[in-house]
């Protein structure tokens, strides 16, 4: 079978990885992903290069090389209909439509769809769509600390909380009225009550009707150790053996499960198809779940975990989703713990700077047990030298292993091989996550054997 991912991400390393393993591979991509790139030319197919939001330009491609099956799994592609480019011509597709995808790239509908399906899981809020809206949304929350959101994409960094982003309530007021007045026509800002509470995710793959739940992930989407710094598109992630984190119960998750459910099925009453993943955010908080965000597509570094674990034919899922005739038996997962690291550039979430060159033995660190999946980098000639491209991250790691500690202690030994990028060290620490069971309750988290306390998350959503 002939397959097609359109992407050049971290996340779309992943899924290449797994799609290559059974079928032959195309891509079309934004840039040379050299791990994309070495997919696809052991599958013996080949790749693109090309504007991965151009509906027509994918398409072209996916004729071109008579494409049987495509995967969608970006944020802005979906945004801008690519899979509506490659179902009109009838090509296979696995991605929500453009309407389907509405339900990431305009917050304020899924605010609205989350208000009828599950109020109980909607934080409180308001809309503005005027600059001379926002004094009056901020004084509504009546001295309460507040999250400003665009309702539109901005790759998991448009959102500022107070606290670690704005330092009062002027501060959100001036930047709700900012993003309004750079806003494309119709979009409007969320202004949100601030949650403190762990956030956990859901990677639920559906082929429209059918929803098959994995373990929930966690993300850690601040830049440095602690949760200090700005917000990213996220610096790690991880999932363990069982369904659940350490500070969810089994209410937590079986509830966010049945609100995913919910969002699908009024989707497809709607008429708005979707397949895929969609990729949902919740806080854990001691009286139920709060919905973070929908995102129509896998997250980066999220997908790395699930696709770490399957232990199946993600390509015959593919298939299977496509037909609409999935089943939780088409996607087995391995019970076992997976990290995901990413190692960035000295700048990335800081300023705009220079490329960096890297050196990287992915061979001896494949062979040591953890995958490479690279994202902004591309071959720099010599073997096993690489460079940055754009602002984003460079590159990730992912391993899995009986118990958390052993896969963090995985990727962490083969991080320290890489000079010149940086990572979190804290990824995958057990006492972290240990100290975020207290949040739950509203408590602040403990420290554990004399170590300073875990910060306590804000609401700065996952991708």
């Amino acid at each position: 079978m002939r397959t097609l991912i359109v992407g050049h991400g971290g996340r779309e390393s992943a899924l290449a990885f797994r799609m290559a393993e059974h079928s032959e591979l195309y891509a079309f991509v934004g840039h040379e992903n050299p791990s994309i790139l070495s997919y696809t030319a052991a599958s013996g197919g080949s790749h693109g290069v090309g504007d991965v939001c151009d509906p027509q330009a994918v398409a072209a491609f996916a004729r071109a090389h008579d494409i049987e099956l495509a995967m969608v799994s970006s944020d802005e592609p979906l945004a801008a209909g690519v899979i509506d480019a490659l179902s009109a011509q009838g090509t296979p597709t696995v991605g929500p439509t453009r309407a389907g995808a509405e339900i990431e790239w305009n917050k304020a509908f899924a605010r609205s769809l989350l208000a009828e399906l599950a109020p109980d899981a909607l934080p409180a809020l308001r809309v503005v769509s005027e600059p001379s809206e926002v004094a009056d949304a901020i004084d509504w929350f009546d001295g309460r600390e507040v999250a400003v959101k665009p309702s539109g994409l901005t790759g998991g960094k448009g959102v500022k909380v107070m606290g670690p982003h704005l330092a009062d309530h002027h501060a959100a007021a001036d930047y709700a009225r900012s993003l309004l007045e750079h806003a494309r026509a119709g979009e409007s800002v969320l202004i949100e009550e601030k949650i403190t509470a762990p956030e956990f995710t859901i990677q639920a793959i559906s082929d429209g009707n059918t929803v098959v739940f994995p373990p929930s992930t966690y993300d850690y989407p601040y830049r440095y150790d602690g949760d200090s710094g700005p917000g990213t598109g996220g610096m790690g992630s991880l999932s363990l053996a069982s369904d659940t984190l350490p500070f969810m119960t089994e209410q937590h998750y079986r509830r966010a499960c049945e609100i995913v459910q919910l969002v699908i099925e009024r989707l497809a009453s709607e008429g708005r198809h979707f397949s895929g993943v969609m990729n949902s955010g919740f806080f854990a908080t001691a009286d139920g779940v709060r919905v973070i965000e929908f995102n129509a597509r896998f997250g980066d570094p999220e997908c790395m975990n699930i696709m770490s674990i399957l232990d199946g034919d993600w390509t015959e899922v593919l298939q299977r989703i496509s037909a609409r005739e999935l089943s939780s038996a088409h996607v087995p997962l391995r019970r076992e713990a997976s990290v995901v690291l990413y190692l960035v550039s000295p700048d990335y979430a800081l300023r705009a700077g220079p490329t960096y060159e890297f050196a990287l033995d992915r061979a001896r660190i494949e062979a040591e047990g953890c995958h490479v999946f690279f994202s902004s980098a591309v071959a720099a000639g010599p073997a096993d030298i690489y460079r940055t491209v754009g602002t984003s991250r460079a590159v990730a790691l992912a391993s899995t292993a009986p118990t958390l500690e052993q896969a963090r202690a995985r990727v962490a030994a083969s991080a320290a091989t890489v000079p010149v990028l940086q990572w979190r060290r804290d990824v995958g620490e057990e006492r972290y996550l240990e100290g975020l069971r207290a949040l739950v309750d509203g408590g602040a988290p403990a420290p554990a054997d004399g170590a300073p306390a875990v910060p306590a998350p804000t609401a700065t959503p996952q991708l």
